[in-house]
């Protein structure tokens, strides 16, 4: 009889390098990373953190690097950290019950040789040149979307399952009284379109706070398209914030602005909005419709047009509601328990491979 895997899990995370887990600042997939750990730990499993020395966890930490990559200019090749890692992850595959990759694709190679039970979540944009290619090599090894819309790029790729993100839920403290200003959170990249969130606030004529970061390789469109808006006295341009200052910062706002150009895989700065009772304003691309319950949690728009009217409207939203649909659907309770079912499917898979080789 195949054992059913009732038991706590030994449970391996491998986290990209270039971040602490959860990241100082900005950094999307560590946080997530963090989140899901630290879950899991509390629900009893017993878990591995493979991440930088400067990550902070209650799970076993094995630091392969100092620092997080980003933030040490002396730790010039990233690649050789991401190496070191890989081996010695694969050197103790025995340990673990699971072993879950949050590295893209680095760690397929070697995944293949092992029989270990691992599957990876792909938490990045999926329509880049050569992933056709490297998801059709590797087609038996399992991926989990963080939406549905990510998928379409590599829609024949082997996914078992979509896993929309979670935040604590005691994370953030929500705020039920609606604020006297917009809010954008996130990154300054074409794609990110705050010129957007600018050109909504000065229609208008409501003040707009921006806490972003500025990536060094977006430094010149910084300096030529968005720095010219910032001297209107509607703009303030706060920078990057930490997580402590984000339920504040997102709490205090009227709406969240998410004015996308591109096909977001997730956007977790909607999600925190909505743990903060902060409705949002999205466009329609990527993942925005499948995360934005309309008329509850925010608004989906197609335009400029569309974001200044549903701004116009978003008093009628219940900020009550939008803080129990976030409970509902994206709190880290929830992602832990989905993944630990994926992780136990593995396991029972796994078992039957064995059984018939005996």
């Amino acid at each position: 009889m195949l054992p059913t895997y009732r038991a706590p899990l030994r449970i391996a995370q491998v986290a990209p390098l270039y971040e602490s887990v959860p990241p100082r600042y900005y950094g999307g997939t560590e946080r997530v990373v963090s989140y899901l750990t630290e879950e899991l730990v509390r629900q009893g499993h017993e878990v591995t953190l493979f991440a930088s020395g400067d990550s902070r966890t209650s799970a076993e930490l094995v630091p392969i690097c100092p620092r997080a990559v980003r933030l040490d200019p002396y730790l010039c090749d990233a690649m050789a950290f991401h190496a070191v890692m890989l081996e010695r992850v694969f050197r103790n595959v025995d340990a673990f019950d699971a072993i879950h990759f949050h590295t893209d694709g680095m760690h397929l190679p070697l995944a293949r040789r092992h029989d270990a039970p691992a599957l990876t979540t792909l938490h990045g944009r999926l329509d880049l040149g050569g992933l056709p290619e490297l998801y059709e090599e590797f087609a038996e090894l399992p991926l989990v979307s963080i939406s549905n819309s990510q998928r379409q790029p590599l829609a024949r790729a082997n996914w078992i399952a979509t896993v929309y993100h979670g935040l604590p839920t005691m994370l953030h403290r929500p705020t039920f009284a609606p604020g006297h200003y917009l809010a954008f959170l996130g990154r300054i990249s074409p794609e990110k379109r705050v010129d957007r969130a600018i050109a909504i606030a000065h229609r208008l004529q409501i003040p707009l706070k921006i806490a972003a970061k500025v990536d060094r390789v977006d430094r010149e469109y910084f300096e030529a398209k968005i720095a010219p808006l910032l001297a209107s006295s509607l703009i303030e341009f706060v920078g990057e914030i930490g997580e402590a200052e984000k339920a504040e910062f997102l709490g205090n706002a009227l709406a969240l602005l998410f004015p996308i150009d591109w096909p977001e895989p997730f956007g977790l700065a909607m999600i925190e909005a909505m743990a903060c009772g902060t409705p949002v304003i999205a466009f329609r691309r990527g993942s925005v419709p499948e995360v934005i319950d309309e008329g509850i949690t925010g608004y989906v728009v197609e335009n400029l047009e569309g974001a200044v009217h549903a701004v116009e409207r978003v008093h009628d939203l219940d900020r009550r509601r939008c803080r129990a649909a976030f409970e509902q659907r994206f709190s880290a309770e929830r992602m832990a328990q989905d993944y630990c079912r994926l992780y136990r499917s593995m396991l029972r898979i796994r078992d039957r491979r064995w059984q018939r080789r005996a």
